[in-house]
């Protein structure tokens, strides 16, 4: 005599028989822990990027708009005006119309000229350097080179205003006051955090390519040179990344031995606008429209190669 199943036990037969991986996706239902994960998400994009919105939208508004509290999320008159004031294409007219002349100029392109000078004088050299310093500390074996090594990373514990007085004697001393080489030359060479970078990432690469070019007959320099310069692209441009916007940001060292017109940079360029006496009152609009304009060759800069960044850090084992 034959028994007959129901569809409710053949569906229990075919889950019971499924794989638990599949079970367990079932039972669980929705995952509350990552709502809430994608939602914390969210809500630090948010607060990240809202300043960002708000200095667009304050460098599209009229300075009289923020003197009056007039504070809505959408500027009412959007211009450009202020744009047009820090890129010196504004009428006087114009400006004195509007209520933001100042006694000062920012001269925007002489200063954009000089970060672009002096960040790419320091990636260059800290790049160069750099690289051969975290090769030595990695590859070369010569007495006492860890406690060099570990001696050498307490530099990263070291507050840089420490030794803002004895590199601004240093350079006094040079006749480097007001000069682009005096800018430059205290972070030229090296930085600890740089040759931790680097060191990090030219322990993980396998010493038996290195020891097959010695059989080769290859010199330690051709080696570095030919073998592992060409395979630490991604770490080396990461490095060149971090290296152009910290220079880019950096204010208080430019501002004590580079504050004359011809080699302010556009940190010190921004404070010696805002600083200059206003008319009516102070232009809060056009500083932000400057602002605007300086942080947009460094965001496309980390749209460029922001993946490329993360790829090699989390390759070198930095958190």
């Amino acid at each position: 005599m034959s028994k007959t199943i129901s569809p409710t036990q053949t569906q229990t037969a075919e889950l019971a028989s499924a794989d638990p991986d599949r079970r367990v996706r079932v039972k669980q239902g929705v995952q509350w822990g990552r709502v809430a994960a994608w939602a914390a998400m969210v809500l630090l994009l948010f607060i990240s990027l809202f300043p960002f919105y708000w200095m667009l939208r304050t460098a599209l508004a009229t300075n009289s708009q923020l003197v009056n509290g007039e504070q809505g999320l959408l500027p009412p008159d959007p211009t450009t005006l202020n744009l047009k004031q820090v890129l010196d294409l504004a009428s006087a007219q114009e400006i004195e119309e509007a209520g933001t002349a100042t006694t000062a100029s920012i001269n925007f392109f002489t200063a954009l000229r000089n970060s672009v000078i002096v960040c790419t004088l320091i990636t260059i050299g800290q790049v160069l350097f750099c690289s051969m310093a975290a090769y030595a500390f990695a590859r070369l074996r010569f007495p006492g080179r860890d406690k060099l090594f570990f001696l050498y990373l307490t530099a990263m514990m070291i507050p840089p205003v420490f030794t803002l007085i004895p590199n601004f004697v240093l350079i006094k001393n040079l006749g480097w006051l007001n000069t682009i080489p005096g800018i430059v030359a205290p972070f030229f060479l090296m930085t600890p955090f740089a040759v931790f970078f680097l060191r990090q990432f030219f322990l993980g690469i396998s010493r038996e390519v290195e020891e097959a070019a010695v059989l080769d007959g290859a010199s330690r320099w051709r080696i570095f040179r030919e073998l592992i310069l060409p395979m630490s692209i991604a770490p080396l441009t990461t490095l060149a990344v971090l290296t152009y916007i910290t220079a880019w940001n950096e204010y208080m060292w430019p501002l004590v031995v580079g504050d004359s017109d011809g080699v302010r940079v556009l940190t010190v360029a921004l404070n010696a606008f805002r600083a200059g006496t206003p008319t009516i009152a102070p232009p809060w609009a056009p500083l932000m429209a400057a602002t605007l304009l300086a942080a947009i060759p460094i965001i496309v800069l980390f749209l460029v190669l922001g993946r490329r960044m993360v790829d090699a850090i989390g390759f070198s084992g930095i958190k």
